[in-house]
């Protein structure tokens, strides 16, 4: 069994366990393998080892393992997504995780050539370092991206704060969580928004706790390698 393998392993019995804690079922649990750093073999042993979901951050990381893997791989940008890199990425992913301005939206709509499965990012702690609408203000970007067909919102997105206090972390979780279910409450066509994209290594089993279907994993299945695409 390899290391990917085992941290799989290991990633899947805190995955049910959490889930249990938060009284759900861990088959509504997607595991995205973040593969952003890593190299196109050791993404590999990822594929081998069972993992259907994985997640990219750059055009060029992205467009690489594409020509390299060719299982039925789902594929995830989990990443700040520049206005004049959509073309070359939209119609290669299956969702977009990092949805936060109607520029993008806009650009999405002239290049994509299917509807396309997006979670809206939400800035929850209000971080200057990061992007992300407000909780005030992601309800009415949502009703905004009605008039975009080639969008649909599934759902929303949050990164916690890299803190120690799991207090801090569970509050901004649970509040991304009582906005999914206002808007979904909503059934808005074009924004089923039934699933949260939240939960990374250091803090999946508090974002599943608090309602994550879909956690991304990066150094707790894939390990510390790095490597640089140019």
């Amino acid at each position: 069994m390899t290391n990917v393998q085992q941290n799989l392993e290991s990633i899947k019995d805190k995955v049910n366990a959490a889930s249990l804690r938060g009284n759900r079922n861990s088959s509504d649990v997607t595991i995205i393998a973040v593969t952003k750093e890593v190299s196109v073999e050791r993404t590999e042993e990822v594929v081998q080892a069972g993992v259907r979901h994985l997640g990219e951050n750059r055009p060029e990381g992205l467009k690489m393992k594409l020509d390299a893997i060719n299982d039925s791989i789902k594929w995830h940008y989990i990443g700040t997504l520049q206005t004049r890199k959509v073309k070359s990425v939209i119609n290669d992913v299956d969702f977009l995780h990092s949805l936060d301005r109607l520029s993008l939206a806009e650009e999405i709509e002239k290049r994509a050539t299917s509807v396309k499965d997006c979670f809206v990012q939400v800035n929850v702690a209000e971080e200057q370092s990061k992007h992300g609408l407000s909780l005030e203000d992601a309800e009415s970007f949502m009703k905004e991206l009605e008039k975009y067909s080639r969008i649909r919102v599934i759902g929303l997105m949050t990164m916690a704060p890299n803190t120690e206090d799991e207090t801090v972390i569970r509050t901004v979780f649970r509040n991304l969580k009582q906005l999914q279910e206002k808007i979904s409450k909503q059934q808005l066509p074009h924004a089923p928004c039934t699933e949260l994209s939240m939960g990374m290594s250091g803090d999946y089993e508090i974002a599943i706790e608090e309602g994550a279907t879909f956690v991304r994993i990066g150094t707790a299945l894939v390990g510390k390698e790095r490597e640089e695409v140019k």
